[in-house]
C-alpha cells in the first residue's frame, strides 16, 4: 500500500482508468526515462505541468568539469601581432597622405614604418603558430568569408607593397649610393602604385583582427563586436600616428599630431561604448585580474599621451612630443593585450557563457508571452 506523498496536493487523483490498462505502476513518460523532469504554472494541466519543483536552485560552473567554450591557444605573440599590425595599417595611410601633400620627412618615417611593423608582426605570428610553413597553409584558398584566411591575404599583400617605398626612403637616406642601376629606376616607378595599395589595404589590416576575434564563441569578444572593430581602428590610427611622432621632425609632424589627438579621443570613446553595451558577466573580465590592470593603463597613458600631444603642438618641444608619442603607442599595445587576456579568461568562465543566454531566453518568453514548460536534466 502506498503513502500519500505531499505531492498528491498538486495534481487530483486519477481515478479513471482505461479497459484494458495493464495494472501495476504506469509506465515512466519518455522524459523521465532519459533522465528528465518537467515542471511549469500551466493551470488545471493534466501533464504534469503542475509537478512542483524538486531541483534546487544551482549556479553552473563547468560542462562536465571543463570550461562551456573552448579558449584559443593563443599567448602573448599573437596580441604583439595585433598592436604591430594597427601600427602597420595606420603607417600605410599615413605614408600615402605625406606622399599626396609632399611632406618627405613624414613619407620617410611612415612607409619605414609599415614595412618594418608589418615585418616583425608577421615573426611574432609565426611564432604563435610554431612552425613557418603553418603560414604557407592559409594561402591555400581565397574565402571571402574567412576573417582569419582574408586578414592572412590582407598582410601578404600589405607587406609585400609596402616594401617597395620602404626601400626607396632607405635607399634615399643612404643618398642613392648603392649600386641599384636599373632596379632603382622600377623601384621609383612602382613607389606610387605600391603606396596606393598600401594605403588601400592600410584600414583592413588595422581592423581585421577586431573582427576576427569577435567571429568567435567567446563570451567576451562577441558580446563586444559592435564596438571592438572601432575600438581597434581608433588604436590603430592613434598608434601609428604616435610612432611618427616619435620619428618625424617636430616641423613636419602636424598631421601626425592633428590624427593623434583624434585617435586618442576615439579611442576612449569607443571603448567607453563598448563596454557600456556589454552584458555584466562578459565586461567584467575588462576590469579584472590582468586584463583589468592593462584596460585601466590603457586609459591613463592615452589619456596622458593625448594632453602631451597637445602641449607639444603648442610648444614645438622635441621631448614632449617623443614622451608623448610613445605613451600612446603603449596605451595602444594595452589594449591589445588587455583585450586578448580578457577573452581567453571569459573562455574559462561558465557565467559568462550562460548568464546571458538566460537573460534572452527569458526576454523572448516574456515578449511572446507564451508559457513554456522547463526541462532540467535531474
Amino acid at each position: 500500500m502506498t503513502t500519500p506523498s505531499e505531492m498528491d496536493a498538486y495534481r487530483p487523483p486519477n481515478t479513471f482508468r482505461r479497459s484494458g490498462a495493464r495494472k501495476g505502476p504506469r509506465r515512466k513518460s519518455d522524459a523521465r526515462r532519459k533522465g528528465f523532469r518537467s515542471y511549469g504554472a500551466g493551470a488545471g494541466a493534466q501533464d504534469g505541468s503542475k509537478e512542483q519543483r524538486v531541483a534546487e536552485d544551482f549556479e553552473f560552473t563547468s560542462y562536465y568539469g571543463k570550461p562551456v567554450v573552448k579558449a584559443p591557444p593563443w599567448e602573448w605573440p599573437i596580441a604583439a601581432y595585433f598592436a604591430l599590425g594597427g601600427i602597420a595599417g595606420g603607417s600605410g595611410l599615413l605614408s600615402l597622405g605625406a606622399k599626396l601633400t609632399k611632406n618627405a620627412p613624414l613619407r620617410r618615417s611612415t612607409a619605414l614604418t609599415a614595412f618594418g611593423a608589418a615585418s616583425v608582426g608577421s615573426v611574432f605570428l609565426i611564432l604563435d603558430l610554431g612552425r613557418p610553413e603553418r603560414l604557407l597553409h592559409m594561402f591555400r584558398v581565397f574565402k571571402l568569408s574567412s576573417p582569419m584566411n582574408l586578414g592572412s591575404w590582407i598582410l601578404a599583400s600589405f607587406a609585400s607593397a609596402a616594401a617597395v617605398p620602404a626601400v626607396v626612403e632607405a635607399d634615399k637616406l643612404t643618398g642613392e649610393k648603392l649600386p641599384l642601376g636599373f632596379v632603382r629606376t622600377l623601384l621609383k616607378a612602382a613607389d606610387g602604385p605600391a603606396a596606393a595599395v598600401v594605403g588601400a589595404l592600410g584600414g583592413p589590416l588595422a581592423g581585421y583582427t577586431a573582427v576576427l576575434i569577435a567571429d568567435t564563441s567567446n563570451p567576451t569578444w562577441n558580446d563586444s563586436k559592435k564596438h571592438l572593430p572601432y575600438v581597434f581602428a581608433a588604436s590603430a590610427t592613434m598608434a601609428a600616428s604616435a610612432t611618427a611622432m616619435i620619428f618625424t621632425p617636430v616641423s613636419h609632424a602636424g598631421p601626425a599630431r592633428a590624427l593623434a589627438l583624434a585617435g586618442a579621443a576615439a579611442d576612449i570613446t569607443a571603448t567607453k561604448a563598448m563596454e557600456a553595451g556589454m552584458e555584466p558577466e562578459t565586461v567584467k573580465h575588462y576590469h579584472q585580474g590582468t586584463p583589468g590592470k592593462l584596460m585601466k593603463a590603457s586609459e591613463i597613458l592615452v589619456a596622458a599621451g593625448g594632453v602631451g600631444t597637445a602641449l607639444a603642438a603648442a610648444t614645438k618641444s622635441r621631448t614632449l612630443s617623443v614622451l608623448s608619442g610613445a605613451a600612446l603607442v603603449a596605451g595602444s599595445a594595452c589594449t591589445r593585450f588587455g583585450v586578448l587576456g580578457a577573452g581567453l579568461e571569459s573562455a574559462k568562465d561558465a557565467e559568462a557563457v550562460v548568464g546571458p543566454q538566460k537573460r534572452r531566453a527569458q526576454a523572448k518568453m516574456d515578449e511572446s508571452g507564451t508559457r513554456h514548460t522547463i526541462i532540467t536534466p535531474r
